[in-house]
């Protein structure tokens, strides 16, 4: 078996009756992992692959929003990462997990046949970065409220430490090597895609620094929409205006 492949594909409840739902079970380092995947009533060839925040329960993904982008002409795919919902293996926090993602990509391209964009929220911002730097297929990629530095998360959220000490093997100062090979800033440089990044500058769980550190890594190659007076959460109407825009920015680039 290869990975990306399908090894099981059920229909799932949909909120919108404009969008198929489906869990996926896929292949991804022999390893089992389940994924939702939205595949919009009306035709279209875009994918997205949407890379939710959070740890296990906390930000798992959530059908609405799968909708919610489908809504915007995309077939889109959502890992949710080994170790979760009956998944094999361990989540280890960007480690090898982040393979979910990439090979996430393969499985939503057997379902459309056009341009592939990522948009990774909260934690999920790491794990899109390292999708667009190991994979060369991707035309756009998003990182939104993005954690692109999993050393400072460490410094920066007291509530996460013990579980990244007990996840990734240690604090920075003891296994620094460790939160390095996680943290994707030195390799931006290898995107091949257009990147967007989007940032609330009140954000108190991803702070505004990931989204500065990004964006000097990119080297002036990033776009930037920063929101002064934004946390980490959006408010729903603006939330549904910033999906409108980024899609649009996401498919204006692309031929």
């Amino acid at each position: 078996m290869n990975n990306g492949d399908i090894i099981a594909m059920r229909s799932c409840p949909s909120p919108s009756d404009t969008v198929e739902l489906y869990e996926i079970t896929y292949w991804s380092e022999r390893t089992r992992v389940k994924g939702l995947l939205g595949i919009p009533r009306e035709p279209t060839a875009d994918g997205l692959l949407y890379l939710r925040g959070g740890m296990q329960r906390i930000g798992m993904v959530r059908p609405a929003r799968i909708v919610q982008y489908a809504q915007q002409g995309f077939v889109v795919f959502a890992p949710y990462y080994r170790g979760n919902r009956g998944g094999g293996g361990r989540d280890e926090f960007v480690g090898v997990d982040r393979f979910d993602a990439v090979h996430g990509v393969t499985v939503l391209r057997k379902f459309m046949t056009a341009n592939v964009y990522v948009i990774g929220f909260s934690r999920g911002g790491a794990m899109a970065l390292w999708t667009a730097i190991l994979r060369d297929d991707i035309c756009a990629v998003v990182s939104w409220a993005g954690m692109t530095n999993i050393a400072l998360t460490y410094q920066e959220r007291l509530d996460m430490r013990r579980m990244m000490k007990r996840v990734i093997g240690g604090t920075p100062t003891k296994v620094p090597e460790a939160y390095a090979m996680r943290t994707p800033l030195e390799r931006v440089k290898n995107i091949k895609a257009r990147i967007l990044i989007i940032h609330g500058e009140r954000d108190e769980h991803v702070s505004f620094k990931h989204a500065e550190q990004l964006a000097s890594a990119a080297k002036g190659r990033a776009d930037t929409w920063y929101y002064p007076k934004f946390a980490h959460a959006f408010p729903p109407k603006e939330n549904r205006e910033v999906v409108r825009a980024l899609s649009e920015w996401m498919k204006e680039g692309s031929v």
